[in-house]
């Protein structure tokens, strides 16, 4: 079609379009390059993904893409990755286990140039593909099952930490903490920066009401464990959560106990939510803006396909985003 067009001979037309030019004219090379853009023409990958064993494809299985800030994350990957010529591939595994798997043999049965996990869980395939499949990349959570492998995002422990000093800084030590599951996961991290952070001020762990529920959905759990908190006589008023979207659950049901949310309690929660301004101008929350994602992955990949071993955490700027209200108990 294209060497028709461009009026050459099809071996002509595919060495061109496969960058091999030092053959053809000037003039020759601009007609091909001419009838590819004018016939909005795409030269099939798979022989090429075959023969390099390798393809454009970058897979991204994300924990929960129904979480904005996890949506926001992958937005900025996507637009960082095309702009490099890849294409991303991806998929929610819901926190399951044998959904990750399926969609990690998935890609490397499509050869995928790499996969891209945000908040990786363990897994018997991921066990097994640190060895013989794509290179991977963890991003927001580390490796389950090996501590150097390739990582990007959010420094947990020490914005955990960051969260505790400011409470400490402005005269707070009460404070109830409110976490989903703790299996290797993000908030394991934050919840001991928390910890170790209070305990500098002589606040031990057993000082602190913790509060959770079983389950996946953070919404749910946040509201649940709300609940456990204030069936506690003076229950406290500043209440730590481990996700906006618990943050979010806890908010609704102490508005739903009767209580004015905003000068009865003081909310802090980590992601920053890109919706908080909109939807949440109550809440306190630290985390890294979605955008800083794109560019901080293309350039780990990068540094994993050239080879490079032991890379060392790449940790993303953060920031506490504060709602300027004084919290409950506070120094005045």
């Amino acid at each position: 079609m294209v060497a028709a067009h461009a009026g050459v001979s099809i071996a002509t037309a595919s060495r061109i379009i496969n960058g091999i030019t030092n053959k053809a004219s000037k003039q020759t090379i601009e007609r091909v390059q001419a009838s590819v853009d004018a016939l909005h023409y795409r030269p099939a990958s798979i022989g090429r993904a075959l023969r390099c064993q390798e393809s454009r494809i970058v897979g991204l299985l994300a924990a929960a893409l129904e979480n904005p800030t996890m949506a926001s994350i992958a937005a900025s990957i996507e637009r960082s990755l095309r702009n490099e010529g890849y294409v991303l591939s991806l998929c929610d595994t819901y926190e399951r286990a044998e959904i990750q798997d399926e969609y990690l043999l998935e890609m490397q049965s499509q050869l995928a140039r790499a996969v891209i996990i945000v908040g990786a869980i363990s897994s018997p395939v991921l066990d097994r593909m640190r060895e013989d499949g794509p290179p991977m990349l963890f991003v927001n959570r580390p490796d389950p099952g090996h501590s150097k492998s390739p990582y990007m995002g959010i420094d947990n422990y020490q914005i955990g930490l960051d969260v505790a000093e400011l409470l400490i800084s402005r005269g707070i030590h009460k404070v109830g903490l409110i976490h989903a599951s703790l299996d290797k996961t993000a908030a394991t991290f934050r919840r001991q920066g928390v910890l170790d952070g209070l305990a500098k001020a002589g606040i031990a762990e057993q000082d602190i009401l913790h509060a959770h529920i079983k389950g996946l959905n953070h919404l749910e759990v946040g509201y649940g464990a709300m609940q456990q908190i204030l069936e506690r006589k003076d229950p406290p008023r500043v209440i730590l959560c481990m996700s906006d979207l618990l943050a979010y659950g806890a908010y609704r049901r102490v508005v739903e106990a009767g209580f004015d949310p905003v000068k009865d309690f003081g909310f802090f929660g980590f992601d920053d939510n890109p919706l908080n301004p909109w939807i949440a101008g109550w809440l306190n929350s630290i985390g890294v803006p979605g955008e800083q994602y794109g560019r901080a992955s293309v350039a780990s990949l990068n540094a994993i396909w050239e080879g490079q071993e032991n890379l060392d955490p790449v940790y993303l700027q953060h920031h506490l985003r504060l709602n300027g209200r004084p919290l409950p108990g506070e120094f005045s």
